[in-house]
């Protein structure tokens, strides 16, 4: 099996999301991305000169029966390439965190490495393309590249998942051509993205299967905190809904309060 073949045919193999997230892990597909976390992994960066890096792709985070999945871009160069956990060591993943357990679906308000501590109730938090990309760009050709494991991924969860919260553009793009292949309907034209956008997807094969209702949010990136584009209360909002919509009992309401300057080391 060839490098590039490798996504597509060990996401078909993966009978479980335990199989699934290590073949995630061994994959190697993209060069420019293997070289850039491999370089972040063994240059790093100097405040986090004692870790050692994950450095390597970076499989989905939460339990096996999630009812709403959260779906960002790429793991960052010092967050999850360092901790091996998506939206992990950064500051991204600070308001991601804080928020679901300001809602009650996470143990804990933190995220600072894999044995943390934290766990996720009700929710599965992954991303469209497995490897930190130089900039926090990957290209389209890598984005597609990624896509069996996400496709594979929501397909695992069908049984048990009914809302997915997209963090971002980029990522809605990813995501619709992957709940396609995972077997839902995507309408022509297929929907747009936006902020407090919504849409449900009904499932491919005559109806079977329980409908999947999608929803847009800026993504929680530092820029789009630190402009006002996305506040605490935005993201709170959309999650909120979606996990109420998904069925999940929310409970702990009020503000969330943006992370300080430089809480997880990412800038």
């Amino acid at each position: 099996m060839s490098e590039a073949d490798f996504p597509v045919r060990s996401a078909a193999r993966a009978r479980t999301l335990v199989e699934l997230d290590g073949q995630v892990v061994r994959c190697r597909a993209c060069p420019r991305l293997v070289a850039w976390w491999e370089e972040a992994a063994r240059i790093k960066r100097p405040a986090f000169r004692d870790w050692e890096y994950w450095g390597r792709p970076v499989p989905g985070f939460g339990p096996v029966d999630a009812a709403l999945a959260v779906i960002g871009l790429a793991p960052a160069a010092h967050g999850a390439n360092r901790t091996g956990r998506m939206f992990t060591g950064d500051r991204a993943g600070d308001l991601l965190y804080a928020t679901l357990h300001g809602l009650g679906l996470a143990s804990q308000p933190t995220a600072t490495r894999q044995d943390d501590g934290l766990a996720l109730s009700g929710v599965r938090v992954t991303a469209p393309v497995r490897c930190a990309p130089p900039q926090n760009r990957p290209t389209p050709g890598e984005r597609d590249t990624c896509r069996p494991w996400l496709a594979r991924e929501l397909e695992l969860l069908r049984p048990t998942v009914r809302c997915v919260v997209v963090l971002g553009a980029f990522g809605w793009q990813a995501v619709l051509p992957a709940l396609e292949s995972a077997g839902w309907q995507v309408p022509r034209p297929r929907p747009r993205f936006g902020h407090g956008v919504r849409t449900t997807l009904v499932a491919a094969d005559d109806g079977a299967g329980a409908p999947v209702t999608l929803f847009g949010c800026y993504h929680v990136s530092q820029r789009n905190v630190f402009t006002g584009r996305l506040t605490p209360a935005m993201l709170r909002e959309v999650l909120a809904t979606a996990a109420h919509t998904a069925g999940l009992a929310v409970d702990r309401p009020g503000a969330v309060e943006p992370p300080p300057p430089g809480s997880a080391g990412q800038p």
